[in-house]
């Protein structure tokens, strides 16, 4: 019986052995037929329901699409390893290599100098280079996608102020060192006060930490929400990764509309569904699809790459929305798009 089992036994691993053998080699993204495309994220998770999230689903998009042979990711857990993590990409020949925020830039910038052949994508990184008047600076392998997003505040901020009983409404925000954080709530500012200059708008920043925990304190984000609820407001807009979820789902527990933001949250921040009132919307998903396909054909040009902003649908509460409130987000959404609404956000925070 021993002899016996001894046999089974040793059958199984060299059964283990050759299904290891046989397993599917990793793709080598050296070779000119295999494209490869690399992720790194800031300190942030890739499941951060929002920007991080929403960006590597257009990665995957790429692969599913068969754009893209190989993906993968490396999420950030502390600064310090930007260079580091790029370098894991840039060492193993990757063909794309995408970083996401506004804290890579810099990182970004200096890896494309170091591996000129291959083609970076920096989201919510302004390539200032392009119109600085300075050739010496230019370089010729980066792309920053940007986004407006001072129009996509100021859709949700008009939104709110149009749906609000008590005539106050807040936003509960990463860091204001971040532009597109900062034009997210100064836009939400400006599109209350383009409704009615009279709604009491408050915008609390989460400037009070680095930037390994303004993005990640969904503690916070719910401390504060909840803060400005008892104050009366009955609104609140979450921008900030985890933080903002935290904001987000905080309000909706209180029974009082919360607003998402980067994608549509009403999918990716499920607990806070049945109060979400829109989201503040960034089209990652196709503009990362979009530039990484223009990459495998060769024609993605440097220097900078522009975005689409929007908001999302009113799914569960619709009823809630009156039509004429509809009928005014329309010609908002129409006019921010053809210049007749200006929400006179400067780019960055003066």
């Amino acid at each position: 019986m021993l002899k016996k089992s001894y046999f089974v036994i040793t059958l199984a691993m060299v059964a283990i052995f050759a299904l290891g053998a046989c397993a599917p080699a990793t793709p080598d993204c050296a070779s000119e037929d295999v494209f490869c495309v690399g992720f790194v994220t800031d300190v942030g998770k890739i499941d951060d329901k929002s920007f991080n999230q929403s960006t590597w689903e257009g990665v995957e998009l790429a692969r599913e699409e068969g754009i893209a042979d190989q993906t993968k990711y490396i999420e950030t857990i502390d600064a310090k390893d930007y260079d580091k993590n790029i370098a894991e990409f840039g060492d193993a020949n990757y063909d794309v290599i995408i970083t996401v925020g506004f804290a890579l830039g810099e990182a970004t910038y200096k890896a494309a100098g170091i591996y000129p052949d291959i083609d970076f994508i920096g989201i919510d990184q302004f390539q200032a280079w392009e119109f600085d008047g300075d050739d010496s600076t230019n370089i010729a392998n980066v792309t920053g996608l940007n986004f407006p997003e001072d129009h996509a505040g100021f859709l949700v901020g008009a939104l709110g102020a149009m749906m609000s009983e008590s005539g106050q409404i807040g936003a509960v925000c990463g860091t204001d060192l971040v532009p597109p954080v900062w034009r997210f709530g100064e836009g939400y500012k400006a599109g209350a006060a383009y409704i009615d200059p009279d709604v009491e708008v408050s915008v609390i920043y989460h400037s009070d930490v680095g930037f390994d925990k303004t993005f990640t304190d969904p503690e916070w984000g719910a401390t504060t929400a909840n803060s400005m609820i008892d104050k009366g407001v009955d609104v609140v807009f979450g921008c900030g990764g985890k933080t903002g979820n935290g904001a987000v789902t905080a309000a909706v527990q209180r029974e009082v509309y919360g607003i998402g933001v980067d994608t549509d949250q009403y999918f990716t921040l499920p607990e806070a569904a049945p109060r979400l009132l829109s989201s503040a919307m960034k089209l990652l998903t196709p503009g990362t699809f979009d530039l990484i396909k223009l990459a495998k054909e060769g024609n993605l040009s440097s220097g900078n790459a522009f975005g689409t902003a929007a908001y999302a649908p009113y799914h569960d509460v619709e009823d809630e929305v009156p039509a004429e409130v509809k009928a005014q987000m329309d010609e908002i959404a129409a006019g921010l798009i053809d210049g007749s609404i200006t929400t006179d956000v400067p780019p960055v925070k003066p």
